[in-house]
Parts: C-alpha cells; structure tokens; sequence
C-alpha cells in the first residue's frame, strides 16, 4: 500500500498545479484546505534539528538595545556600539527600541501588506514570477522546484534603492507606505552602520561609504494559518546573504534563531525593529561579527506579516569588491576570506544554496 501510494505522488505535478494558480499558500487557505499538502511537508531531520531553549532560561535571553540618546550623548553611545559589538559577535541578531522609525509608519506598512495580500488573485497575478530582476515580483517559494519541502508562506518584494521603481510599478494598495517606509530604512540603515562601523572600532562613516548602505530590497512575508504547523516552516533555516536585514514582526510571532545550538523564540516588539548581521558583513568584519541562521514557525491562527529591509542583496549593485575590512587585519588576525562582488556572492548563493552549499564557506581562506 504504502509503495502504491508513493507511485501515485507526482510531486512536480503538483507543485506545478500549485504555482498556476498563482494564488499562493493564500489561495488554499482561500479554498478552505484542512490537511497540509504533501509539497509543504517538512523532512522531520529539518523540523527537529535542534531543541528549542526555554522562555525563561537566562542563557538565551535575546538581546534587546535601546538607541535612544545614542546620537545626543557621547556616553550613551559608547554603551550602545558596545552592546551592538556584543550582540552582533555572540548572537548575530538583536531588536532595537527608540529607534527613531515612527509607530505610524510601521502600522500602516502592516496594513498595507494586508491589503495586498487580500487582493483579487487576479490584480495580484500581474505581479507573479520568480525574475529578481523585476521591481516588484510577488510568489510564493522562490525555491519551490528545487527545495525538499515547500514553506507555508507568500512574498512580495520592492526594489527600492538604489533605483526605485516608478510609482505606477508599484501597487496602489501599498503604493504611498512601501515608498515611505523605504524612505524611513534608509535612515535607520545610515544610522545602524554608522554604530555597526564604530562596534568594529572603525570611522562612524566606514560602512556607508563602502555602499552597504545603499542598496535595499523590501519584502512583505505573509503566513496564514496553517492547518497543520508541526508538519511545515514558514521560513527554513537559512542565513541572509547581504549586509544586514532589518525586520518588524506582528504580534503573532513564530521567529526563531539559532543560538548555542538552540532555536531562541524573538519575542515580538510593538516597538522594536529586529537586526541580523547577514554573510556579507561576516566577510567583511573578518568574523568579528557573525551571521546565523534562522527559520520562522507556522501556527494554526494568523495571518502573520513581516517587514524586512534586506541592505545589499540587490541584483542591480555595482561590481564594487567586498572582503575582509583592511583596519581589521594583521599578523594576527590575517583575512579568512577571498574577496567578491555583490553580484557574484548574491548570485553564487543562490545557486550553492540549492545544492546545499554554503558560499560563505567557499569564501573561506582558513579552515576552522
């Protein structure tokens, strides 16, 4: 029985049957399904790699950094590049508060992914397709024929800077918000590697005038209830591969990373913007700073949203050379890694991730 059953699975058919509706995970639950679809279900060697820490152990405290007075007071900022310093070493992530992002801005960047989301499948299909090189490309999986599983998750991404799309490019359901909350990441970011910079004991200008900066893609991850979560992910576990991610969550949660081989739940912040340091950074730090890998969970209530602002992953960069920063390097600390491009590391990342290789090991220089 079991052996006829596999023979019956056409798994390509129905992914296939699945990406033509192009109607997404929305679209099922839309439909009203109320067992998980085989595509989506997670390889348990996936699902239960590591333990997840508990809540109240003091050893996975997740690090929260209050900026406020950091560009008043000399004292203050000296205490908040030293907490960054310390988070972005040991944990790789952290959540700031007092950050400077209006609540308002937030809000209504949240609203407008519901709105999107909750589009007519028809108005969103003109945005379907899997072309990074798009300004605005709406999916669902951008891996979803060559991943072992399927995740419990649609997406829209903007390419908002260097070169924003024309106003008319964009949705008119999160038209205004989407161009003014990139507006407001492109301050935060100024800010954010300005005391990333002084963390790494560098000018506070370093960072911004390497371009990390500049470039910056913003995505709407939506994640609706799920019939069966402890069958699926919303997000496999993965590292970002730009410079640093910066990313709100709603109240729903389902955030997870990987601390001292521990799934550490990122408790959701009304306030608080979520920063990782991505591979790119890594490099360029020489590993004074660490990027880990995360995954978001799926419950049975939703829909979940989330915000990223994903600094250095864009497709339409320059071939600017990025490796180990040279003030960080000397007989004793030499580079552990080659130099590359935006484009190569992007693209080479993307295409040894689905071969289950890591680029920022093939960057590597030194063996640990």
């Amino acid at each position: 029985m079991a052996s006829a059953a596999a023979a019956a699975y056409d798994r390509l058919a129905e992914l296939k049957a699945f990406d033509e509706t192009k109607a997404g995970v929305k679209g099922l639950v839309d439909a009203g399904v109320a067992e998980l679809p085989r595509i989506f279900h997670a390889p348990p060697h996936i699902l239960d790699a590591y333990p997840t820490a508990a809540a109240e152990d003091p050893n996975f405290v997740f690090p929260i950094i209050d900026l406020g007075g950091a560009w008043e007071d000399p004292e203050k900022r000296k205490k908040v590049f030293a907490e960054i310093r310390d988070a972005s070493a040991s944990w790789g992530f952290f959540q700031v508060v007092n950050h400077g992002v209006p609540a308002s801005v937030v809000e209504e960047m949240k609203a407008g992914a519901h709105r999107f989301f909750n589009l007519d499948v028809e108005e969103k299909k003109q945005y379907y397709g899997r072309d990074m090189r798009k300004k605005v490309v709406y999916h669902s999986n951008l891996d979803l024929y060559t991943s072992s599983s399927a995740n419990w998750r649609d997406a829209v991404m903007f390419q908002m800077a260097p070169n924003p799309p024309a106003p008319e490019e964009l949705p008119t359901s999160c038209r205004d918000v989407v161009t003014e909350y990139s507006s407001e990441m492109l301050k935060i970011g100024d800010s954010l590697f300005e005391l990333l910079s002084e963390a790494l004991g560098l000018e506070s200008n370093y960072l911004k005038e390497m371009g990390c900066a500049e470039g910056v893609n913003v995505v709407y991850n939506y994640y609706p209830a799920c019939p069966q979560p402890e069958l699926t992910l919303g997000t496999t576990q993965h590292a970002d591969i730009g410079f640093i991610s910066v990313l709100v969550q709603d109240d729903v949660g389902g955030l997870q990373v990987l601390h001292k081989d521990h799934w550490v739940d990122v408790p959701p912040m009304a306030d608080g913007l979520v920063i990782n340091i991505a591979n790119l950074l890594q490099v360029m730090s020489n590993d004074n700073f660490t990027s880990v890998k995360h995954r978001v969970l799926v419950k049975n209530v939703g829909p979940r949203v989330s915000i990223i602002a994903f600094f250095g992953v864009g497709f339409t960069l320059g071939s600017r050379i990025y490796g180990p920063i040279e003030e960080l390097l000397s007989e004793e600390h030499p580079p552990r890694y080659k130099k590359t491009t935006i484009q190569d590391f992007v693209a080479q990342s993307y295409k040894q991730g689905l071969n289950g290789i890591s680029f920022l090991d093939m960057l590597k220089l030194t063996k640990d």
